[in-house]
Formats: structure tokens, C-alpha cells, sequence
């Protein structure tokens, strides 16, 4: 279900990777189609959308296939920017609402731009009982980066929201080494609940949490 905010014109940054709503993501960026993007943005205090691809490269090479990317993405705001020399600025964005592109152009100088809808916020939903492992087991886990990788630890949105389904699907989402097309269809999904559920499968799996 969507709501009825939409956005017009939203300039979009298609990357190999998903970026899950209070997800923290940083980047690197040199090519002029987003330089001028991502420095209006951060003026403006305006987010840009961040979509999967689903064919062809971050960056423009010659001779290569028009870029093609998922039709469903996450705003991103500027938390951080540093221009540590000319043509080249580095920022940490975040993920906000996720939105659905209903019509899309690129332009002469290859930045994409997007007229979208706005999906939905997940709901907030308790840690049931069967998949409390998983929380706990993702609270361990940032107790260690924490003590022991303080940057990868920054890439943990504050506060915590162990007790939350869609918090806690989100972080195992971003650490798990799973499918871009995997990661790109539980962000899509509607239920919390569920997003966890396959997730806790996953970690069942692969020995990280179980009963």
C-alpha cells in the first residue's frame, strides 16, 4: 500500500548495492552526472533516491548497455559531506521512506530523474518469540564491531531497535553477504514480520541463530 506523497523529478543514484530504510551507506563520488546532484542536495537539504541495478554499471563506460535498475528505492539524505579535492566528494547518506517509481527519463548527461510515490513506512512490530534469537543474536553482533571495528560499527543506525521486526530484518539485511536480487526483494516487502522470518531462516542455516 502507498501513500499519497509523491515526488517530482527525484534525481536517482543507481547502485549495485540496496539501501534499507535508517540503513547507513557511504560513497565515493567522482562522476560529474552526480557531482552537481549530490552538492545541490546537500545545499538544499533535499534527498536523492537510491535504486538497485538490475543490469549495468555504477559508472558510465564506453560502449557499454544503458544502465537499468528496480523500479522500487529508498530516499537517502546527506548526514556527511567532505570534498577532500577537486572532483571528488564523500558523504554518509541514510535511508528514509522507501518510494515507487511510476515514470523515469534520463538526461543528455546521464543523470536519471524520477516522478515517484512514496510506500509506506513499515509498521512497528514486536519480536515474537520464536525469532528472539535473531535479535539477540544481532545485538551480540554489534556489541562486538562496537568493541572492535568502530567504523563498521558507524554503519549501525542509532538507536538500536533490537525489539523491532523491521529494524532488525534491515541490519541482518545490510551485514548478510545474501543476492542483491534476494536483498532487493525483502526491502520490498510489505510485512515486517516476514522480512524477519526469512531472514531468521537464513541465519538458521547458516549456524548464526536458532533454538
Amino acid at each position: 500500500m502507498t501513500s499519497n506523497l509523491t515526488l517530482s523529478s527525484l534525481p536517482l543514484f543507481p547502485l549495485g548495492t540496496v539501501l534499507f530504510p535508517q540503513g547507513i551507506l557511504p560513497l565515493q563520488i567522482f562522476e560529474v552526472r552526480y557531482l552537481d546532484m549530490i552538492s545541490r542536495c546537500h545545499r538544499a537539504g533535499a534527498p536523492f533516491g537510491v535504486v538497485s541495478l538490475s543490469s549495468g554499471n555504477e559508472v558510465i563506460q564506453a560502449g557499454q548497455p544503458q544502465e537499468t535498475f528496480h523500479l522500487t528505492g529508498t530516499l537517502a539524505t546527506i548526514l556527511e559531506l567532505d570534498a577532500p579535492q577537486a572532483g571528488l566528494l564523500r558523504i554518509r547518506c541514510q535511508g528514509a521512506q522507501r518510494f515507487r517509481i511510476e515514470s523515469s527519463e534520463r538526461l543528455p548527461h546521464g543523470l536519471w530523474i524520477a516522478n515517484v510515490v512514496r510506500v509506506d513506512d513499515d509498521q512497528s512490530v514486536g519480536i515474537p518469540q520464536d525469532l528472539q534469537t535473531s535479535a539477540d543474536a544481532l545485538r551480540r553482533l554489534i556489541q562486538n564491531l562496537e568493541r572492535d571495528d568502530a567504523e563498521q560499527a558507524r554503519l549501525l543506525p542509532l538507536p538500536h531497535r533490537f525489539d523491532d521486526c523491521g529494524w532488525v530484518a534491515n541490519r541482518w539485511c545490510e551485514l548478510l553477504p545474501l543476492p542483491l536480487k534476494l536483498k532487493q526483494k525483502l526491502m520490498e516487502l510489505e510485512s515486517p514480520l516476514v522480512r524477519l522470518e526469512l531472514v531468521s531462516d537464513f541465519l538458521a542455516r547458516a549456524g548464526v541463530a536458532g533454538d
